[in-house]
């Protein structure tokens, strides 16, 4: 396989990922999704590898239903309990499983930058499951197959994304990709979590509950013992979706999580299954969309 096929069938973030090849990839989930059948054999004899040296829970089943689903067989590497706890690097862990035999690596790092210089180095397709605050592509492409499914198209839509977009990969993926289908993209942040590199607008969060789609972002509760996150109540007050708040939501209007929730600070509790919730559905949306992912990677 050349440099070029191996980066056209690896997906490491959205920036630079076309329209078409978003949209192809969406419509691919569409056929997955109603696909009679729940195991097809369509992968048998590949091996995947799903290499988290960051803990998920979500994304990595997700993804494992997903090859499984393909009929792909599956390696699962936790850095817990691996030679990384023995101060392997992690280039070498990867080009240990590449020397195995797999033929799709899906990666997840908390580092920023590592995951372009191991595929610039290893000679099968990577995928990224999320990489540091840099990007999160399948998350965004799940929620871009979230919203074209409820609205049709994506074009013209209102997207408000609520939260720490500073340290968030799913904004920057959602920003980058959202734009390419002529969305109109803005943020809602408190002051020092606000991003000065990208360059959508900030607003208010009683102006961001005007959007068409509302996506509220996890707050990461850790950042309240570096002085980030003055404390969750105060949180809530000022940028949660509460149900005071969303009763203002249009009617047609969706609220979006990638989750995990952390219920009563950025969301209330019960508008996680609200009606105009499609938090769950999301999370549904990840398998067939990750499908045609992993089916592209081994095409």
């Amino acid at each position: 396989m050349t440099m070029t096929q191996l980066k056209q069938r690896s997906l490491l973030g959205l920036k630079e990922l076309s329209k078409d090849e978003i949209e192809s990839i969406l419509d691919r989930a569409a056929f997955w999704e109603n696909h009679p059948v729940k195991v097809h054999q369509a992968m048998q004899g590949k091996f995947a590898a799903n290499m988290f040296f960051e803990n998920s829970t979500r994304t990595r089943f997700s993804f494992e239903v997903a090859e499984k689903r393909l009929g792909t067989e599956v390696l699962n590497f936790s850095a817990a309990v691996s030679s990384v706890q023995k101060g392997e690097s992690i280039y070498d862990t990867v080009r240990t499983l590449e020397s195995m035999g797999i033929d799709v690596g899906i990666i997840r790092l908390k580092p920023i930058g590592v995951l372009a210089e191991l595929a610039a180095k290893i000679k099968v397709p990577l995928i990224n499951a999320g990489d540091g605050n840099n990007e999160h592509p399948t998350q965004a492409l799940l929620d871009l197959y979230t919203m074209r499914k409820h609205f049709g198209q994506l074009k013209g839509l209102s997207v408000s994304i609520v939260g720490d977009i500073l340290h968030s990969r799913v904004a920057r993926s959602n920003l980058w990709a959202l734009r390419k289908f002529g969305v109109n993209v803005r943020f809602c942040s408190p002051p020092n979590m606000q991003a000065s590199e990208l360059d959508a607008p900030y607003i208010s969060i009683d102006e961001a509950i005007k959007s068409d789609v509302v996506m509220m972002l996890r707050v990461q509760l850790e950042r309240h013992e570096s002085g980030m996150l003055s404390s969750a109540e105060s949180y809530r007050e000022q940028y949660g979706l509460t149900v005071q708040r969303a009763a203002k939501l249009a009617e047609h209007a969706i609220i979006l999580h990638p989750a995990p929730i952390n219920r009563n600070v950025e969301i209330d509790d019960e508008l996680v299954e609200h009606p105009q919730s499609r938090i769950f559905p999301q999370m549904e949306n990840g398998v067939p969309v990750r499908m045609a992912v992993i089916e592209r990677a081994l095409s």
